[in-house]
């Protein structure tokens, strides 16, 4: 306990983590580093190497416990921010114990660094902030923007205000993200699809109006159609705020 205190005080901790392939899917072992004083986790692809596969800043880093999805009793999916777009990174260790220090010290430093970017706060207003669970996840159908194009099954994931898509639940990057506004902000979520969609296969649909362009999705059973739009409509229901505000305009500008 005393050498994991001290670990936890100094914000150093190095290890290696089994490691998903971003191309090829094998885990390898990866030497990881989270430095608090450098304000970043690092992992490198060879033990020798002295510069890093990616720095994945603190300031946007999510852990998240996902054996099922893994395929690992102790799998963990990190997430963060690169050119403001969600990478995952899919990592275990054969250790139980060794897993779940890796996430408190990543919940510790998250949680010093946001002592520091919100001064004011209180403990308890910080604590639901350090990391945070996905709020659904799932298959869906999606089409294109012009609703002309068929519909493709995705992954799906809902991060807060991101739904990422994915064509396969283990893919390192999103094939596209979608920010969730407010209803204040003429974001809305309703049942089924415009009378005139064409090309989808499942035949629940969900159509998603933001102040931009309509989203249409369909699900494959009711309860999940269910599911996705309470999902949807808690996050409409919640006011924005500000620092949201900069992340909507950064996907309105997005290529």
């Amino acid at each position: 306990m005393k050498g994991m205190e001290s670990e936890l005080i100094s914000g150093y901790r190095e290890g290696f983590l089994w490691k998903r392939g971003r191309d090829n899917g094998q885990f390898l072992s990866r030497k990881f580093i989270l430095s608090e004083r450098e304000g970043a986790l690092k992992y490198f692809n060879k033990q020798d190497a002295r510069d890093p596969k990616a720095v994945m800043k603190i300031e946007t880093l999510n852990a998240t416990f996902q054996p099922a999805k893994i395929g690992n009793p102790c799998g963990l999916q990190i997430t963060y921010l690169k050119d403001n777009s969600t990478r995952n990174i899919f990592v275990y260790h054969s250790d139980a114990k060794e897993m779940v220090d890796w996430f408190n010290a990543i919940r510790a430093a998250r949680f010093h660094y946001l002592q520091v970017a919100f001064p004011g706060a209180s403990d308890e207003e910080l604590v639901p902030k350090l990391t945070r669970n996905f709020m659904k996840e799932g298959f869906m159908e999606k089409t294109g923007p012009k609703h002309t194009e068929g519909f493709k099954k995705r992954w799906f994931t809902m991060d807060d205000r991101r739904l990422m898509y994915f064509k396969d639940p283990l893919d390192a990057y999103a094939r596209g993200e979608v920010f969730i506004g407010s209803k204040e902000n003429s974001y809305t979520v309703l049942a089924g699809l415009p009378p005139s969609t064409q090309g989808y296969h499942w035949n629940h649909g969900i159509t998603i109006v933001t102040p931009d362009r309509k989203f249409l999705f369909a699900c494959e059973t009711e309860a999940e159609q269910r599911d996705w739009i309470a999902a949807f409509q808690r996050v409409i229901n919640r006011p924005m705020r500000p620092q949201e505000y900069a992340v909507e305009a950064h996907f309105k500008h997005k290529p």
